[in-house]
C-alpha cells in the first residue's frame, strides 16, 4: 500500500473516535513511519521476536498540571509496515490501523496497557 492511502486509512481513524475524545485530542501530532527505530522499541519494552504498531510519546492529560503550557507536541507513531505484514487486505489494514489509534489515543488520555486490556481495547 502506499503511504499516501495507508495515511488516509490513519485519519479516517482518527476522525471516527468518539466525539468525547476527539474534541479533547490537542497538541497531538500523529506521524506515520516506516518501522519503528532501535530507540522507540526500547522505549516501548518491546521484547525480540515482538514487533510494534504504535506508540505514545508525551505527557498523558492525568499528569499535566497547571505548568503544562507552550509544551511541544505529544506524539503518536503510527508504524505502517509491520501493520502491512500482519494484515492480508485494505480492510484488515483499516481495521488494524483503527485499533492502534484507539490504543494509543487512549494512553494520551492515561490508559495504561494494564487498563486497555480490562476494557478490550488492546
Amino acid at each position: 500500500m502506499d503511504r499516501r492511502r495507508f495515511e488516509e486509512l490513519v485519519l479516517e481513524a482518527v476522525e471516527t473516535l468518539p466525539p468525547r475524545f476527539l474534541d479533547r485530542l490537542a497538541n497531538v501530532d500523529i506521524e506515520v513511519r516506516d518501522w519503528p527505530s532501535p530507540e522507540e522499541l526500547r522505549m516501548a519494552r518491546v521484547t525480540a521476536g515482538r514487533t510494534l504498531l504504535g506508540l505514545y510519546v508525551g505527557i498523558p492529560h492525568p499528569r499535566r498540571g497547571p505548568g503544562y503550557h507552550l509544551a511541544l507536541p505529544d506524539r503518536i507513531f503510527i508504524y505502517q509496515r509491520p501493520i502491512e505484514r500482519l494484515c492480508r487486505s485494505e480492510d484488515e489494514v483499516r481495521d488494524r490501523v483503527a485499533r492502534v489509534i484507539k490504543h494509543e489515543v487512549a494512553h494520551h488520555f492515561g490508559l495504561t496497557d494494564a487498563d486497555l486490556r480490562d476494557t478490550g481495547v488492546s
